[in-house]
């Protein structure tokens, strides 16, 4: 069964009540919550895993090789930041799809640099929570397609 790894980085555990105006009213849980239903009507597995801590966030980039067929990268600001979860995503030969639920391209300048873009699959962004279900399917239809 094709198993699919939801990383969410920095700050997306105060999903719900952080910046609601921006990243809306649903919490990470609601979010959980609603990728379990999407992956049991896909016929998926799902891992789940949130950090503050970009160590943490490599770390589990590094875990998914072996174990998951795919994920989706929920990197926060870690996306326009990060060197570090770039080579992980480069080193695992995992495909991964760069997720943000506010249209980044919309916002601060600094947002419109991704370090990560380059080494995804794709990157769906500006849907809210939405993207989540979109991304597991664009993934599915990936791997379908490539394997």
């Amino acid at each position: 069964m094709t198993a699919i790894l939801i990383l969410n980085g920095p700050n997306l555990n105060l999903l719900g009540t952080r910046q609601p105006d921006v990243y809306g009213h649903t919490t990470l849980a609601d979010i959980e919550a609603m990728c379990r239903n999407k992956a049991k009507a896909l016929g998926i597995e799902l891992g789940f895993g949130q950090s503050n801590h970009e160590g943490a966030l490599v770390d589990e980039i590094h875990g998914a090789r072996g174990r998951f067929d795919g994920i989706i990268l929920n990197a926060g600001a870690y996306t326009h930041t990060s060197v570090a979860l770039r080579d992980a995503i480069s080193s695992v030969d995992v495909p991964m799809i760069e997720l943000h639920l506010s249209n980044v391209h919309a916002r601060e300048e600094f947002r419109h640099k991704s370090f990560i873009s380059a080494v995804a699959v794709g990157v769906i962004c500006g849907f809210g929570a939405r993207g989540y279900a979109l991304a597991l399917e664009a993934m599915l239809g990936h791997l379908e397609s490539s394997g």
